[in-house]
């Protein structure tokens, strides 16, 4: 048997092991799609180098002649597929994990969001193969593809796919394996929002950690509870006023998004290529950015991955951390980067739950778990042990 394969003896479903191969035809398409794409005219915004006006024209054209397949990548670690029902549909559920042969680890819940996918995990989860064996994981580390996302069967078509809907996939996700106890959620970008949902409404969800908290301003802090640093908030003021185009774009006119970029792997690159390079502290290597991109393309998923968007930006819907009902009443655990896109005060995230950890850092950005692999996984490391202790053995 393959290492970190065991699953819990409480495990109430067998999920099927899954190797991910894209069909010949499709890579041949996918090839002849991008050698005949063509890179726009250069104007004065495309060769802006600091990104100001969106990605440079120069940066597409090198990054279109380095584009690769990530299979091998993917494959090095086990990936499975298991079946949830959630109000009256069937969902197939990717994720790839690593089990514990433990009796006492921590499960722990770990959530992507857009553009991002379960592969900003790998890097943790290749430090926690390096760090333990199987016989000595103080954790099961389970990293699933959300509803829409690549592997995973998107929302329905007959009805409004909502965040507490993906919730209760991933609770029963978490029962399904054997977590029927309780498990502790992380989550960043969109997964933070689902980690939320799952710590104030699903009662298997005992803790929350996250690195993302994006919120307005709840009024009732004073400035002298934030630090120097926390008291930058240009950066999350950018993003609102320039920055945020495309989540209004995702939440009001998704299917047009959707169906334009389904037509062209070039364009889907400059549209998600774009948020690597203005999300993060330092640019992503362009391999990882290509990686990324060619996992949306390859499994068509970016018109199904973009439906949580009407929910958290239309203009007059309530967000997640205003609504009262997603206060978390649990442990809740925050990680601050300065390059976040919006990286919100400790005092504010405390406003929205029971907060009893929290680190500040100097380095790192939206991607945490891709960016600062090492420091978010000691983050999560120390958050466990506070409010779940593991025994020795």
């Amino acid at each position: 048997m393959a290492a970190f394969t065991s699953l819990p003896a409480t495990a109430k479903t067998q999920p099927a092991s899954f190797r991910v191969s894209t069909p010949e035809p499709k890579l041949s398409e996918f090839k002849e799609l991008l050698k005949l794409s063509k890179v726009g005219k250069a104007t004065y915004e495309s060769t802006q180098e600091d990104h100001k006006y969106g990605i440079t024209s120069d940066w597409l054209t090198k990054a279109k002649a380095q584009w690769e397949k990530v299979e091998n990548e993917i494959n090095s670690f086990l990936n499975y597929t298991t079946k949830i029902e959630e109000s009256g549909d069937t969902f197939n559920i990717h994720f790839v994990a690593l089990f514990s042969e433990r009796k006492d680890a921590t499960p722990i819940l770990m959530l992507h969001g857009w553009p991002g996918s379960f592969l900003e995990f790998l890097p943790i989860l290749r430090l926690l193969k390096g760090k333990y064996t199987p016989q000595t994981l103080p954790y099961h580390v389970i990293v699933p593809s959300l509803p829409g996302y690549a592997y995973s069967s998107p929302p329905p078509l007959n009805r409004d796919f909502r965040l507490e809907n993906c919730a209760e996939i991933m609770d029963k996700l978490m029962v399904g394996l054997g977590f029927s106890d309780g498990y502790v959620v992380q989550g960043g970008d969109i997964g933070s929002i689902v980690a939320r949902v799952l710590g104030a409404l699903q009662p298997r969800a005992k803790a929350v950690h996250l690195n993302f908290c994006i919120m307005p301003d709840p009024g009732n802090v004073p400035q002298t509870e934030l630090n120097e640093v926390e008291k930058g908030l240009l950066r999350a003021q950018k993003f609102h006023l320039l920055e945020s185009s495309y989540a209004l774009q995702h939440a009001t006119k998704p299917s047009t998004i959707g169906l334009v970029l389904a037509t062209n792997p070039l364009a889907l690159l400059a549209w998600i290529g774009e948020k690597f390079l203005d999300w993060t502290d330092e640019d992503p290597p362009l391999d990882t950015i290509l990686e990324s991109v060619a996992l949306y393309w390859l499994t068509e998923c970016y018109p199904t991955s973009i439906w949580p968007y009407r929910q958290l930006f239309t203009p007059g819907v309530i967000g997640a951390h205003e609504n009262p009902d997603l206060h978390i009443k649990k442990p809740l655990g925050y990680s601050w980067f300065p390059k976040e896109l919006a990286p919100i005060p400790r005092a504010w995230v405390a406003t929205t739950g029971n907060l009893v950890f929290s680190r500040q850092h100097e380095h790192g950005g939206h991607f945490a778990a891709l960016e600062r692999p090492e420091v978010l996984l000691k983050d999560v490391e120390d958050f466990v042990a506070q409010v779940w202790p593991v025994s020795e053995v």
